[in-house]
């Protein structure tokens, strides 16, 4: 779905709303993209290709990305577009790969992910949670809080193979610890 699509579909009288868990949401999102590029930069560039559960690291994260991208917002959005690197089953951890993506072709995708959702989370409201967007079986917050469950799952995948491979713990912000800003270190 295009942006201006889902502006359009969102859009309502924002100034007479309070968001109070829209808020919530996206301070929680906004932390979880975050910790997402993060451990995607904590993987060494030896790693990158070493299969994990005979699939390699860059798959795990692609097929992390990917499920995030179709499923946060809608998942039976009929205008929803492939990234150009996608290919079948590229998503899929089930299916040996027929190409390799590259750090680049997955920061790329990343970017583009973070700013469609940060798009949609901008005009979205309390009321529109409920509300199941067109065509899908799902409310827009059972969306939200599914993709947040399969997200950590994968990242505490990842993180796993990080750790056990270079002995390195990956930083995440927690709850309470403010962006980094500037130079750090990506570990504890």
């Amino acid at each position: 779905m295009l942006i201006a699509q889902i502006h359009l579909e969102l859009k309502g009288d924002l100034d007479m709303e309070e968001n109070l868990f829209v808020e919530i949401i996206k301070e929680q999102t906004y932390r979880a993209l975050w910790e997402v590029k993060n451990v995607i930069d904590c993987v060494p560039d030896e790693l990158w290709s070493k299969a994990y559960c005979e699939m390699p690291c860059w798959k795990h994260i692609y097929h992390m990305l990917h499920s995030l991208d179709l499923w946060f917002i809608n998942p039976r959005d009929k205008g929803f577009t492939e990234p150009d690197i996608h290919e079948k089953d590229l998503n899929s951890l089930e299916v040996s790969p027929g190409k390799y993506l590259s750090r680049e072709e997955i920061n790329h995708y990343f970017f583009d992910i973070d700013i469609k959702i940060k798009v949609y989370l901008s005009i979205l409201t309390d009321n529109q949670l409920l509300d199941t967007p067109p065509d899908c079986e799902y409310n827009r917050f059972t969306l939200i809080l599914a993709q947040f469950r399969h997200l950590h799952t994968h990242m505490g995948m990842i993180m796993g193979f990080i750790i056990d491979d270079t002995g390195l713990w990956p930083r995440v912000l927690g709850l309470e610890s403010g962006f980094p800003i500037g130079e750090y270190s990506k570990y504890f």
